[in-house]
């Protein structure tokens, strides 16, 4: 590939304020508003803040890699780019979550799927968290701001056999399958998205609204871990925050103290109600830290006598949500059916076992196909999701109970995965389960499938979509925060992430993230008596 231009790069060549942490930092700062954070609602606000004539300061605990330094190479870029090196876990290990940890966080190694948040989970928000005024009819012009922002068009081009396969097996069941919208501007299609993109063309908060925030003035520090808000008398008088290298560590006893007018934590969920939690934020009711959610995703892995290369070609364009569909919203765990990229080193964890058995499986990668189920959680009464704790150190883990409810979910899953396998021509289907074999019919595998025991460890989970923990609500005696963003009892601190919602999204969940923090933002704006601007 010949080298293509690096606008982050020649921004920084102009001038933009960018400061590594690792080199140094002052002893203090000031701002109007500072930004915990670099991923989806942090951008969104540095944008909006900046061009509304703010002097904004961005604080980013990872590092800042551009398309410079993506090079399709699955072992760097989940090095450099993911929470934990692509190892985060769930307290007892059932559940791996793949988050970013970079300027621009995980916009930056998303699959670019791009959803406006249902109606029936905002219909459920306003019913149980009363947030009458988030009905689909309030949050359309914010999503459609974003959308042009960003691009976000269904996919264009043809599925690639991946994707192709799970629009045959739905078509031939009679399920309907939709072609997914990507935040994406010229793609290569070269299907290497969770690596971060090096030909710039996935609309990241790294090429968008970052840019547009250095561009206008505002600050970035990176390898910049804020400890703790110093909050007191109802207030944040300042963030503390610390140098650290590239896998955390710190780098020595300095500090840096931001002291702004108002605050903004984007850290995401997990690392947002953590820093709450370290900074012992006024949480009256217990609700800091709960109800976090992370639709918890199953696998079903078939094989095929034709070529899948599933490694070629956009990660998702094809899905289907007929299986959120077929029971009440409220009642066993809907799922919304996609399929992931099968990259080497991603698919070594996905594919299972070790030894022999792995590199059998691994020699037949080519012919390899797999889907996946977002679990819908945090609507029945027992699906309650996970509470993010702290270790001695400060540093987050979240513990999710894998329940009944979960499990029952993951078991239906299965089937409808396998039965869509099949039914687009899969010689063999093997869930992503420890006694999982492979299986050469449709009937074999429903019997199979359906006597499997279903367990934690045992049974195959995942997730890229945390959502939580610092959630809205029209009450206080509900939710973290108020239903403009802002911390219900510290008036100078606002919350704008994923974190922020109730439930889980029910959809990849990036422009429920863009379109929330777009609509908070612009109120924030008018509270500190900026100009009026629009997302563009």
């Amino acid at each position: 590939m010949s080298k293509l231009p690096d606008p982050f790069r020649e921004g920084l060549a102009r001038g933009w304020r960018v400061t590594n942490a690792e080199q140094g930092l002052p002893a203090q700062i000031t701002c109007d508003v500072a930004i915990v954070g670099s991923g989806a609602g942090a951008g969104v606000t540095a944008e909006l803040l900046t061009r509304a004539g703010l002097d904004v300061v961005i604080l980013e605990e990872g590092p800042l890699k551009t398309s410079t330094d993506f090079n399709q190479r699955e072992q760097q870029a989940y090095a450099d780019l993911y929470q934990e090196g692509a190892a985060r876990r769930t307290l007892d290990k059932a559940i791996t979550v793949l988050q970013g940890r970079c300027v621009g966080g995980t916009t930056v190694i998303n699959w670019t799927s791009s959803f406006r948040t249902p109606k029936d989970t905002l219909a459920w928000w306003a019913q149980h968290y009363a947030l009458a005024d988030f009905t689909p009819e309030a949050m359309a012009p914010w999503f459609e701001q974003v959308e042009r922002r960003l691009n976000m068009l269904p996919w264009q081009t043809d599925p690639n056999t991946n994707n192709e396969l799970l629009r045959k097996g739905a078509t031939a069941l009679g399920i309907e399958a939709h072609v997914i919208p990507r935040n994406v501007k010229g793609c290569w299609n070269l299907g290497s998205c969770g690596m971060g993109c090096p030909t710039n063309a996935k609309q990241s908060m790294l090429v968008t609204t970052i840019p547009t925030a250095l561009d206008g003035g505002a600050r970035l520090f990176h390898h910049t871990r804020v400890e703790k808000l110093d909050i007191r008398g109802g207030k944040v008088q300042a963030l503390v925050c610390q140098p650290v290298r590239q896998n955390g560590d710190a780098v020595g006893p300095q500090t840096m103290r931001v002291v702004a007018k108002h605050y903004v934590v984007s850290g995401g969920a997990i690392n947002s109600p953590a820093l709450l939690k370290r900074s012992d934020a006024p949480d009256p009711h217990g609700l800091l830290g709960t109800r976090t959610f992370l639709h918890p995703v199953t696998f079903s892995i078939a094989r095929f006598a034709e070529p899948v290369n599933g490694w070629a070609g956009a990660p998702q364009s094809i899905y289907t949500d007929h299986f959120l569909h077929t029971q009440p919203i409220d009642g066993p765990l809907g799922y919304k059916i996609e399929v992931p990229p099968i990259h080497p080193a991603l698919a070594a964890v996905l594919l299972g076992g070790h030894g022999a058995e792995l590199a059998e499986r691994i020699k037949a990668l080519p012919h390899t196909h797999m889907t996946l189920a977002l679990l819908r959680d945090g609507f029945h009464p027992e699906s309650v999701g996970g509470t993010v704790r702290l270790h001695l150190d400060g540093s987050p883990m979240l513990h999710y109970p894998v329940n009944e409810v979960v499990l029952d979910g993951a078991r239906r899953s299965l089937l409808s995965m396998a039965e869509m396998q099949f039914a687009a021509g899969a010689k063999s289907v093997r869930p992503q389960h420890q006694l999982g074999r492979e299986y050469t019919s449709w009937a074999e595998a429903r019997k199979a499938i359906a006597e499997l025991p279903m367990a934690p460890q045992l049974t195959g989970l995942g997730s890229a979509h945390v959502m939580g923990g610092c959630r809205l609500a029209g009450k206080e005696e509900l939710g973290v925060v108020r239903p403009d963003g802002v911390h219900w009892q510290v008036e100078n601190l606002s919350v704008h992430d994923g974190s922020l919602f109730p439930t889980s999204i029910g959809a990849n969940p990036q422009l429920s993230v863009y379109g929330t923090t777009n609509r908070l933002t612009s109120g924030l704006i008018k509270r500190l008596g900026a100009k009026d601007v629009v997302l563009a």
